[in-house]
């Protein structure tokens, strides 16, 4: 923008001294000099297009950069998100996981307890039956011993 500001500001001396000088060469009886003023006035206005389509062309070229640039960041933003998603759906994969396999050992701690509770039950009821039994073929011997000794009494030890 400062190219044109300073193009504009230019413009009109430059329109101003090619009118002066023609007004100095009309003056003179020269026809040549009028002549060799007009291409002068005809290459300065070349010489601003020419300025004008560069300063033009450099516009343009920094305008690509900038939307290059935007470009370039919007494409980082996006796949910054998505790895952010994916890192979500990951961690939120890994805890469900976690919870199932806490979940699942709880159950295996559960059902080995609950066994292990059954085998003692088993054995407890098994040396309950051992010790009853036991108790009847002592009381079945007694009185077995009782019955042949002929008293009612058990057998003292030392007779």
């Amino acid at each position: 923008m400062k190219g044109r500001s300073a193009l504009r500001t230019a413009l009109p001396w430059l329109i101003l001294i090619g009118s002066c000088a023609t007004l100095t060469g009309c003056g003179g009886s020269s026809p040549n000099s009028s002549k060799a003023l007009e291409p002068s006035a005809a290459q300065i206005e070349r010489s601003e297009e020419v300025a004008q389509k560069q300063q033009e062309a450099a516009e343009l070229n920094k305008e690509r950069e900038l939307l290059s640039t935007i470009e370039a960041k919007k494409q980082e933003e996006v796949a910054e998100a998505k790895a952010k998603k994916i890192e979500a759906e990951a961690t939120k994969k890994a805890k469900k996981k976690e919870a199932a396999a806490t979940k699942k050992a709880k159950q295996k701690e559960k059902a080995a307890e609950a066994n292990a509770k059954k085998i003692e039950n088993a054995a407890k009821a098994e040396a309950e039956k051992l010790l009853e039994a036991d108790k009847q073929d002592t009381n079945t011997e007694e009185a077995q011993t009782n019955s042949a000794t002929g008293s009612g009494q058990p057998p003292s030890e030392g007779q």
